[in-house]
């Protein structure tokens, strides 16, 4: 029998218990032995309902990567925490799941990037999105050459009141940002990934705290508490890359509109284009014979009467496509470098937000 892959957890908060843990649970020939929370009784209960048989806890994560039979580490921390972790867990010899985003800056995110290749241990980030089947299908037809050049998209990731107020998403030290950094980060990543464009030239952002002080604010997860909200509450960004395309990036966690959407992204290309009408649902519109169309392929599987072709969990195909990675020596779907671009753009957009400039990149 296929030895099981052992696996340690550094991190059991909202992210971990709700994805993670979940999805690894449902993935066969992994179990996993160690939970470290600086709460320890996050850990303590994250071993129970999760754990293999004699699992440990641990509130210090360096005590965790001193286990030898440790083969996978899952780094779902807030994001200051990301880099150092993720560095001292590869030099430790694990493999390396982080959530996203990768880190709060490129500096940090390099190190990850660099850790990776000096070990030789696997390293990938938490863009689950890429799983998902509207996500899948997209990307198939861009490499089928279905758009042509694709010059121009647009990542939308935007919520008219769903202000994250649980764990420290608020809280800029800890996060390194609001919601560009955190459901931004998907809509850049799922709009890069389609067009396979990895070169940024420039960009320019704008960040808004216009809503963080109102205490009456219909937010879905509660009111908030103004002295606390730190990071901005919206953030946009214009980018061009060095080939010429330009993507706009919308960011918000609470913004008057109600054509709101999460991790979708539309693109323009020569040939044809398409657009996320929201997570799982695709329209893609061109022209055949002279005529303009619009399509939406099935991607429900449904269409035959009284079979039910079964939920579809992209977290557990995350996990699979992760596990399948390690145990072949073949590349996860997201890749260290793509990430690391993702987070020099949004480290971009910020830092124009600051500056009231452009943000030039270097080293591409």
């Amino acid at each position: 029998m296929e030895k099981k892959l052992r696996i340690g957890i550094i991190g059991c908060g909202g992210i971990a218990t709700s994805k993670h843990m979940p999805s690894l649970k449902k993935v066969k020939g992994v179990e996993m032995v160690a939970f470290c929370d600086i709460i320890e009784e996050r850990a303590v209960e994250a071993a129970k309902r999760f754990g293999a048989e004699g699992s440990k806890s641990y509130v210090d994560y360096k005590e965790l990567l001193k286990d030898e039979t440790i083969d996978i580490v899952h780094v779902c921390t807030p994001n200051r925490s990301h880099s150092f972790i993720t560095v001292d867990s590869l030099e430790a010899g694990k493999h390396v799941m982080c959530e996203k985003p990768m880190a709060i800056n490129s500096v940090e995110a390099k190190k990850m990037v660099d850790a990776a290749n000096r070990t030789g241990k696997m390293l990938t980030i938490g863009y689950q999105n890429r799983q998902r089947k509207d996500a899948k299908y997209l990307k198939a037809e861009a490499e089928a050459g279905v758009f042509g050049d694709i010059y121009y998209a647009k990542a939308t990731a935007l919520r008219r009141r769903a202000v994250p107020t649980w764990g420290v998403f608020i809280n800029e030290y800890e996060q390194g940002g609001g919601p560009l950094i955190d459901i931004g980060t998907h809509a850049l990543d799922l709009t890069l990934w389609t067009m396979n464009n990895y070169k940024p030239k420039y960009c320019v952002g704008t960040t808004y705290h216009k809503l963080n002080n109102q205490t009456e604010s219909a937010n879905v997860f509660g009111q908030w508490k103004p002295e606390e909200f730190t990071v901005e509450d919206s953030a946009f960004g214009f980018i061009v890359m060095e080939d010429g395309a330009t993507i706009t990036l919308e960011s918000s966690w609470a913004i008057n509109m109600t054509d709101t959407k999460e991790a979708c992204t539309t693109i323009c290309g020569t040939k044809a284009g398409a657009k996320m009408l929201d997570q799982g649902v695709l329209e893609i519109n061109g022209v055949n014979h002279n005529t303009m169309y619009e399509s939406r392929p099935n991607l429900d599987g449904k269409g035959v009467p009284f079979y039910d072709a079964g939920s579809y969990d992209p977290a557990y195909e995350e996990a699979q496509q992760w596990i399948d990675a390690i145990r072949n020596g073949t590349k996860p779907t997201v890749l260290p470098e793509q990430a690391y671009c993702v987070t020099q753009i949004l480290e971009g957009i910020y830092e124009s937000a600051k500056t009231g400039k452009p943000f030039y990149f270097e080293n591409n």
